[in-house]
């Protein structure tokens, strides 16, 4: 689980054996999206948690 995080976020390098089609490219992007977001909305909370 963590492996396909780090490569969601473009810090560890893809497995070149991974079959690749477009419906998984499509679902890796949007995975990507979410975890961002994610990752996003933590930073604000914590923002807003120590500046009120």
């Amino acid at each position: 689980m963590w492996d396909q995080i780090l490569q969601y976020l473009y810090l560890k390098k893809k497995d070149p054996n991974a079959p690749v089609n477009t419906n998984i490219k499509l679902m890796h992007g949007m995975n990507r999206v979410s975890i961002i977001v994610f990752l996003f909305a933590i930073l604000l909370m914590i923002f807003r948690a120590i500046f009120k």
